[in-house]
């Protein structure tokens, strides 16, 4: 195993065990080693062989070829020993129900979790509260009290506090919401999104009024006009990139386990819908690694070359065994509270998804926008959920079904018993792909040279493959490293060829629309959702943004976050860096 000096900087700072004294203890392969063995120990509850399986999990982490979510790699093996990354919490309309879930959620943050709520059953601002004859907050105001405590409790100091905070679009106090990070410094430990509704759009496109719910009594407080509350929503998210959307009627039809339980919020980075008190376990795929014959194995060239291909063999194989080692992690996991426990065994979650798709695409020679890479991101999506879902029918034939399994969407004739409720989740991969050394995400390039800050670790970033190539070409210099160092992309870089340019596209040189395109082409064949930033320039307009909003909805996305470049205030929580 080979690992770059950008990896061990994060593994060091975040990963791997510490004595009393805060001395690193372990190396990256005994960090592997204990991982796998954790998790592996599932197998002896199933009359397997644990050490057989351990191996294979060694095998496929320690060849960077798959890696689970940061959680199970700090965590495993230690008296935590919580593994999931994603929970969702209910907000009940009572005193002792916001304070319970906060406990909670400080249970799931120490741990290093990511925590989402809906604020939606809250009795409006100004309601009365008839046990004490005052009025009411609202929800705003408590989550600045669930905001303040992620501050404090700073997860050990190895993840940042990460929260997701929901409200409906047809609560009254809506547009408290929609406008409250405008103001800087305010619920920097959250994203927030607006769940927007069918009948909500449904008022958008007529010019309409829709009904605002007081979620107390259940009787319509008012309306308003759809476009007014949505244009509140556009001005946000073009000022800080907040709040992003949800389409919560497009979730709960996805809804696997309907008959438990309603959804009503997502993880932090919006890729995991979950019902309240549910958790997941979540894993990539490094696509990168499965790239037979790279344009950079000969010769760069232009998008027509043929002849290079996939090894979907190995990525067959190589799903199947994530797909284990994800269901194994339930068994092990040691779980902040019963009623996680209980939900989670209950529909066995898991969300295996990718990273290195831009270095995929790179390898095979075809632009991230260029309609062949749309059209191949929904080819091996279906492969791997089709690959992902027999692996979960195959363990379900050894280890029977998931618990909740009658009555979920699988239960009727025809269909196979699956052992785990969803199989497919695209998630940032933040730091793992760090680890990995490729590409984050389904992202595209964000630079071809770059310094991030992950906790106090600056790690300073430059694109292999470019460099690579440009030595291959023979066009490569000291100052044309110099431009790209400074630029971090090739516009206006005359000495790159314009074949280069097209291929090592950078995320704000990227269309709004065609990074809404990839992410469509992902979900079409993803069972939960999809982490996708659409990547806006700072010369954006409003109108942009509202579009942007309303082609996800067309294209069959379960949310949107957009970043307008250059907008991002001090402290925000952005989506993407540090959530795997």
């Amino acid at each position: 195993m080979e690992l770059t000096e950008n990896a061990l900087k994060v593994l060091k700072a975040r990963y791997l065990l510490r004595n009393e004294e805060g001395t690193v203890v372990e190396t990256p392969e005994e960090m592997f080693r204990r991982v796998a063995r954790t998790v592996a120990f599932a197998e002896s509850l199933y009359g397997g062989s644990s050490v057989e399986w351990e191996e294979k999990f060694y095998a496929l982490m320690t060849g960077l070829r798959f890696l689970p979510n940061s959680p199970a790699m700090m965590n495993a093996g230690k008296d935590m020993g919580q593994l999931a990354a994603c929970f969702v919490l209910p907000v009940g309309d009572s005193m002792h129900s916001i304070f319970d879930t906060l406990k909670n959620a400080a249970l799931i943050l120490q741990s290093g979790g990511g925590t989402g709520f809906s604020f939606s059953r809250l009795r409006p601002k100004a309601d009365i509260v008839k046990s004490t004859g005052g009025i009411a907050s609202g929800p705003v105001s408590f989550m600045r009290i669930y905001n303040t405590a992620t501050e404090v409790i700073k997860q050990g100091g190895a993840r940042r506090g990460a929260n997701m905070g929901i409200l409906r679009v047809d609560h009254p106090d809506i547009v408290e919401f929609i406008k409250i990070k405008r103001s800087e410094g305010e619920l920097t430990n959250f994203n927030i999104s607006v769940a927007v509704t069918d009948a909500f759009l449904d008022a958008l496109k007529t010019d309409a009024e829709y009904d605002l719910i007081n979620p107390r009594s259940g009787t319509t407080a008012g309306k308003m006009r759809a476009k007014a509350v949505f244009d509140e929503m556009v001005q946000s998210a073009w000022e800080t990139g907040d709040p992003g959307i949800v389409f919560i009627d497009r979730i709960n039809i996805a809804n696997p386990t309907p008959h438990i339980g309603t959804m009503e919020s997502t993880n932090p980075c919006g890729e995991q819908p979950l019902l309240p008190y549910e958790a997941c376990v979540l894993g990539s795929i490094n696509l990168s690694k499965y790239v037979r014959h790279s344009i950079l194995d000969n010769e760069i060239s232009a998008v027509k070359k043929t002849g290079h291909r996939i090894d979907f063999e190995r990525l067959s194989e190589d799903i199947r065994t994530s797909v284990r080692f994800l269901d194994d992690a339930i068994d092990v996991n040691k779980y902040p509270l019963p009623a996680i426990e209980q939900m989670h065994k209950g529909n066995r979650k898991i969300g295996l998804g990718v990273m290195g798709w831009a270095d995929m695409l790179m390898l095979l020679g075809i632009p991230y926008n260029h309609k062949r890479a749309f059209s191949l991101a929904g080819e091996l999506m279906k492969f791997i959920r089709d690959a992902a879902r027999q692996a979960s029918v195959e363990l379900a034939a050894a280890r029977g079904v998931f618990l909740n399994f009658k009555g979920s969407i699988y239960d009727a004739p025809g269909m196979p018993g699956v052992r785990n409720a969803t199989t497919t989740t695209i998630a940032p991969t933040g730091t793992l792909s760090i680890i990995a050394d490729c590409s984050s995400g389904i992202e595209p390039f964000f630079a071809l040279a770059y310094k991030r800050l992950i906790l106090d670790t600056e790690l300073y970033e430059m694109n292999r493959y470019f460099f690579r190539a440009a030595r291959q070409r023979g066009f490569y210099s000291e100052d044309l490293k110099k431009k790209v160092v400074e630029k971090g992309n090739l516009r206006g870089i005359r000495e790159a060829p314009a074949g280069i340019k097209r291929l090592f596209k950078t995320a704000h040189e990227i269309p709004p629309e065609d990074h809404i395109e990839m992410q469509a082409s992902f979900q079409e064949y993803t069972d939960n959702a999809v982490s996708k930033t659409i990547n806006m320039p700072y010369r954006s307009k409003k109108e942009d943004v509202a579009k942007a909003f309303l082609l996800a909805y067309e294209k069959g996305c379960k949310g949107i976050t957009i970043f307008r470049y250059g907008t991002a205030r001090k402290g925000t929580l952005v989506r993407f860096s540090d959530a795997d």
